[in-house]
């Protein structure tokens, strides 16, 4: 009774032509809210869709997420006291796990499959690695400058690229050799920059003997994370992981070995928390330290959007162009020295990115020109975008 109801009204509605039971007088007064709030509802879904849609909107996205994620982590153990770094990233994972949790109940993440127990015993490795993937580069981020850590950063593509050469076949080609010559130029250059500076500086002997241990924390970095994504690579085929499924695991099985080094390795005492945690800068902190592991997400999420609205090959040259960005952005937020050695090495770090962004997409073009006779080589950045692409 109560659709027949309903479709009587519809009949009755003042588009038919026919007179309101109320009087011709009243009709002006009638509220047509229901018309009203579909057009707005399809106004507001049309600008979504228009928004999501948008390459230029989610190449920026993506920018942004990476630019704040390497400001903010800055800003957190830059600290002079600071020594709580296990803590640190525990609370990251552990913020990203409640955020992904959240996000599946909301309905916002549809392709992410239960724990499994026996695939959590299998990835425990590559979460090994992972932590000190992180832990290190947490540390030379501490030590250096964040234009100094953008350039030397770039060293792990040169690690990754013959550990594919060494263990899955792959090739590096004369512009590949060329990027790589321009990434270790632009290296050189900025270490002798920072030593220039730092020996200019009222305690040259400590300025020097930081920059020593952040050169020592970077390449221990760069072999982290070498060794990381070269084992990823091998696992995930094995594991048939989605994107979602290698964050989570990632993030999951590590809070436990994070909190348990964080209470052996790291001083607990309320006088060390209180020179960590200064209270003129503590609710800043917590807030970066939290977003810190929101972040995490966004930098997952920006990656599949950029890539889904645009291509694997724009969104490998958005990456090496975003290095650019990332590196002014230390010199604006943490003043870091500004001489010409120091922009110098940016621009040719930059100059480096590009031409490797270009010889990977010459290089697959030349693939998808040629009959394969046997299966084609996937770097490790090349399989993560393609499963950024198709969670």
């Amino acid at each position: 009774m109560s659709d027949k109801k309903n479709e009587d009204y519809t009949i009755r509605m003042p588009e038919s032509g026919m007179r309101s039971p109320f009087g011709g007088e009243k009709d002006p007064f009638i509220p047509s809210s229901r018309p009203a709030r579909a057009a707005s509802h399809n106004n507001l879904a049309s600008q979504i869709s228009k928004i999501e849609n948008n390459p230029s909107i989610s190449i920026l996205a993506y920018c942004l997420s990476s630019i704040s994620m390497t400001v903010v982590n800055k800003y957190v153990v830059s600290g002079s006291e600071w020594n709580l770094n296990f803590f640190y990233l525990a609370v990251q994972s552990i913020v990203c796990i409640v955020t992904i949790e959240v996000c599946k109940q909301l309905g916002l993440i549809t392709n992410l499959a239960p724990f499994d127990f026996n695939k959590g015993r299998r990835w425990f490795p590559i979460s090994l690695l992972l932590v000190g993937m992180i832990y290190t580069g947490t540390k030379s981020l501490q030590f250096l400058s964040v234009p100094v850590y953008t350039i030397f950063k770039n060293l792990t593509t040169i690690v990754i690229a013959y550990g594919e050469v060494l263990w899955f076949g792959g090739s590096v080609t004369p512009l590949a050799l060329l990027s790589f010559g321009l990434m270790v130029l632009s290296s050189v250059v900025a270490a002798w920059a920072d030593t220039r500076s730092a020996s200019q500086t009222a305690e040259a002997a400590a300025a020097l003997a930081t920059l020593n241990a952040g050169y020592a924390w970077m390449g221990l970095n760069v072999f982290c994370t070498a060794s990381y994504l070269l084992t990823m690579r091998k696992f995930i085929k094995n594991m048939n992981f989605k994107d979602w499924d290698t964050m989570f695991y990632n993030n999951f099985l590590t809070i436990p070995v994070l909190i348990v080094c964080s209470l052996i390795a790291e001083d607990w005492s309320s006088a060390n928390l209180a020179k960590n945690f200064p209270e003129e800068s503590r609710n800043a902190l917590l807030i970066g330290m939290i977003y810190s592991g929101m972040a995490a997400i966004f930098i997952s999420y920006c990656s599949a959007w950029c890539i889904r609205v645009t291509s694997s090959t724009t969104y490998s040259m958005v990456g090496a162009l975003n290095k650019l960005p990332i590196a002014v952005s230390g010199l604006i937020f943490f003043e870091a020295p500004v001489t010409v050695g120091s922009v110098s090495a940016i621009i040719i770090g930059f100059v480096s990115g590009i031409v490797y962004s270009w010889a990977k997409v010459r290089q697959s073009q030349v693939a998808k020109n040629s009959l394969p006779t046997v299966q084609p080589t996937m770097s490790a950045s090349s399989q993560s975008n393609r499963d950024a692409a198709n969670s």
